[in-house]
């Protein structure tokens, strides 16, 4: 009796909590992480910009992809390498394998030389394609104090040919001493 009951006791304190099993045994994912990160792009042997960023994740996934979850900027340049439009977002996520950057919250993009501004909540930005879209809203302000409004834009890398989708007729001066710089 006392065989059975001790062996009893040894098979309970050998049982696995399934929770544990599985997290034990689960697939990690491979994360880097790399801090004050700068990257050059370039496109068929010529410089297009330059990004900053304070902070890097690059996930090796099904899915390989870096985050950069506390801001992004961008310099892009043009032949003689002087930027022409910048781009700044507090989010974002490079698709590796598609060239595909998703960006979220407080995007301003400013083209430099004709000083339209282009700000947004979400917006993609296809690198095979050299052009930037969205479906939700976006406001442009343009340099003589117009804004414009819409849902869903496209454009140009350089943003200097920005298309809205669905404008919603609103055009309003704004003097020039309230323009966003």
């Amino acid at each position: 009796m006392a065989a059975l009951t001790i062996s009893c006791f040894f098979v309970y304190g050998c049982e696995n909590d399934i929770r544990e099993l599985q997290e034990r045994t689960a697939k990690k994912i491979g994360v880097e992480e790399a801090k004050n990160v700068e990257g050059y792009m370039s496109r068929g042997s010529k410089m297009t910009g330059k990004m900053t960023a304070p902070l890097m994740y690059r996930y090796q996934d099904t899915v390989p992809r870096f985050e950069f979850p506390n801001t992004i900027h961008v310099d892009f340049f043009d032949d003689s390498l002087r930027v022409e439009s910048t781009l700044d977002a507090h989010f974002a996520k490079y698709l590796e394998g598609q060239s595909k950057v998703y960006l979220r919250d407080s995007i301003i993009a400013i083209n430099k030389v004709n000083q339209d501004t282009l700000r947004c909540r979400e917006l993609w930005w296809d690198q095979n394609l050299q052009k930037f879209y969205t479906e939700k809203a976006v406001r442009i302000y343009k340099k003589d104090g117009t804004i414009l409004f819409g849902d869903g834009m496209e454009s140009t890398q350089d943003f200097t040919n920005i298309k809205i989708l669905h404008p919603n007729n609103s055009i309003f001066k704004v003097p020039a001493n309230q323009f966003p710089q």
